[in-house]
């Protein structure tokens, strides 16, 4: 008899050939629940309702280096974003340079989330941007109070953070100068459309392809991980899991490039996918550890120099390796 399983995760074109079963697993029935927010979902794990799911990146990793995570994880990562695009500032303020940030009010959906980690290394990083003196607003992008009901473990040295407890959301805030950017997972509804919500970096596009060709790190924000108990119990199960998320990312990469009948609604989709396989290379999204070393390694860095975790810990010990 198979074994009956519900995979948790967003609704990805790299998850589709699972959840239509033209991929499909040995010994498993595998059914997938698809669910849009990724706070939405990470909340649902944190009540316990599912044995293999999408898990934040540095979530996981901060539980495994405190007193450890009931999950194992499988070096698969549905969630790549680049994020150089995703700082928006307000457009009267003065913010001209990325170290005019120093000493602002910045928002942020979660302090703590994996995108925030990647922007604030990136300023640091590449940027040279003190944000030391950054009093860090907390709370929804598009609409008032907190963002989901997470309970991230407690940083192990305090900052200058405040729950945006105004009746408004970060980006009303934004647009009337009370904060002046929002960094993180969300892009501010009103960018576009209100002249006083800009990018930090309107070239973002190009940043982000010279910061892939020098670092090779396409910025990881998520993975796949398996119940710790079920994974002892089935020890089979993880490779064949594996093998099947990489069969249908690829199956999914194939659809795309299909140039018969274009699947998404991008007008340029096949010169945009010539660009990407340009930059990455034939694959553009490798699942497995070695592959996405650099990755993962600067984001244990991040992690450790902004006081999410006391230590630096091997890869090995956070991913199954196949």
């Amino acid at each position: 008899m198979n074994l009956k399983l519900t995979l948790a995760c967003g609704p990805y074109d790299r998850i589709d050939a699972l959840a239509q079963k033209s991929v499909q697993i040995e010994g498993v029935d595998l059914h997938v629940e698809t669910i849009q927010s990724p706070r939405e979902l990470f909340d649902r794990v944190e009540k316990g309702e599912f044995q293999l799911t999408e898990l934040s990146a540095s979530e996981f990793i901060s539980e495994m280096c405190g007193p450890g995570s009931r999950f194992v994880g499988l070096p698969v990562f549905p969630s790549k974003v680049f994020r150089h695009g995703f700082i928006t500032i307000n457009t009267q303020t003065g913010i001209q340079t990325p170290q005019d940030l120093a000493g602002r009010r910045i928002g942020v959906p979660l302090y703590t989330q994996t995108a925030a980690i990647w922007v604030r290394g990136i300023l640091e990083d590449e940027y040279q941007v003190d944000l030391s003196q950054v009093r860090w607003i907390q709370g929804s992008v598009e609409q008032p109070g907190s963002h989901g009901d997470a309970h991230p473990p407690a940083l192990l040295k305090p900052v200058n953070l405040e729950n945006n407890e105004t009746g408004r959301s970060l980006n009303d805030l934004l647009a009337a100068g009370k904060i002046d950017a929002i960094i993180g997972a969300r892009l501010p509804p009103s960018l576009g459309k209100d002249p006083r919500i800009g990018r930090l970096f309107p070239d973002f596009r190009e940043r982000e392809k010279d910061y892939f060709r020098r670092t090779r790190i396409h910025p990881i924000m998520h993975l796949i991980a398996i119940d710790r108990s079920l994974h002892e119990a089935q020890p089979w199960l993880a490779k064949r899991l594996f093998k099947a998320f990489v069969a249908a990312k690829e199956q999914a990469w194939s659809n795309l490039s299909f140039s018969g009948a274009q699947k998404t609604m991008l007008p340029w989709l096949f010169a945009d996918i010539a660009e990407v396989e340009d930059v990455f290379g034939a694959d553009p999204w490798p699942y497995g550890l070695e592959a996405n070393r650099p990755a993962l390694t600067k984001l244990v860095d991040y992690m450790h120099q902004q006081n999410f975790i006391s230590r630096r810990p091997n890869l090995e010990e956070l991913f199954l390796v196949f």
